[in-house]
């Protein structure tokens, strides 16, 4: 082997594990923003995200890709190593002051950190109102293969807690001493923020849409802010200082019905996204071909290969 080949990275989580299921599952979609907002409320990260994304000139683009970068944590096989390796790069020059006067770099541990580790309790919300709720042994299961995440994300084991009774306590230490309503924040949970109408699929519909657009967003807007707010732990709502109300709960358990009836019964075509439909398939066929699972590598869409692609600072 050259001694200039590139070393084999921690293995993303396994086939058939919790992540598998949930990260491809298009509900994942209505769980993201509330992930997001929990990022951005931390000085430092809403200071980079500030300064540095495109969410506002290409929040479109921004999605697409950041969600795909996701995919590959978890679907991307022996990619994945490699986009957490690239998303390293790419944060390495993101620095400043944050929002308290203080001087960030994006990769400090207990920045990068911290952003991975909204995925945990925006899961386990989500799953309250979207699917059936983790058993105690799915749950430590999920904190493992999120832990897992982390490492292909190139996080330290000594910069994450190791156990869900270790995670607690620094979850409640960050909400009580770092998280705040960013600048970040308040854009991001405004219905009123512009936003730009969708610039992909085919034309006539980008058209349509764009003519439509001015109707279309308020109702969207309002439904982001729902979906954002709601499918954010209480706790963390609490420290960032989001309203929620008993009718807009009973609403959020009532829209948690429907989807809770319908996504489990769509075709798998319809229910994941592309990355994890062909993950999944390409597990299947090596597990009736009699090859080892576990580390198939999925070749990315060209998206991710873009400039400025998945994960460019939120």
């Amino acid at each position: 082997m050259s001694s200039r080949t590139t070393p084999a990275g921690p293995p993303p989580p396994p086939p058939g594990g919790v992540l598998w299921s949930e990260v491809g599952d298009i509900r994942v979609l209505l769980t993201l923003p509330a992930a997001l907002t929990m990022q951005v409320a931390h000085p430092a990260v809403g200071a980079g995200v500030d300064a540095y994304s495109v969410f506002r000139t290409d929040p479109w683009g921004r999605g697409e890709r950041s969600l795909r970068s996701m995919q590959l944590w978890v679907y991307g096989g022996a990619a994945a190593t490699e986009e957490g390796r690239r998303l390293r790069r790419m944060h390495r020059t993101i620095r400043g002051t944050d929002t308290r006067g203080r001087p960030y770099q994006a990769l400090a541990p207990a920045t990068f950190s911290w952003v991975h580790a909204t995925g945990f309790p925006v899961f386990l919300q989500g799953r309250k109102y979207l699917g059936r709720p983790y058993t105690d042994a799915q749950e430590r299961q999920l904190y493992a293969e999120w832990l897992q995440v982390g490492r292909v994300l190139g996080i330290a084991d000594r910069d994450m807690p190791q156990t869900i009774e270790e995670f607690w306590p620094y979850y409640r230490k960050m909400l009580a001493d770092e998280i705040e309503a960013t600048p970040v924040v308040r854009e991001l949970t405004d219905p009123g923020s512009p936003v730009p109408p969708p610039d992909r699929g085919p034309r006539p519909l980008r058209s349509l849409l764009r003519l439509l657009w001015p109707v279309l967003l308020p109702p969207l807007a309002r439904f982001r802010h729902f979906v954002t707010v709601g499918l954010m732990p209480p706790e963390a709502r609490q420290a960032i200082g989001l309203e929620w109300t008993d009718s807009q709960e009973r609403a959020l358990r009532r829209f948690g019905r429907c989807v809770r009836a319908v996504v489990p019964v769509l075709p798998e075509r319809v229910r994941y996204l592309p990355l994890a439909r062909a993950a999944r398939a390409a597990h299947r066929a090596a597990m009736s071909g009699g090859a080892p699972a576990g580390r198939e590598s999925v070749t990315p869409p060209d998206v991710t290969r873009r400039p400025g692609g998945p994960g460019r600072s939120a």
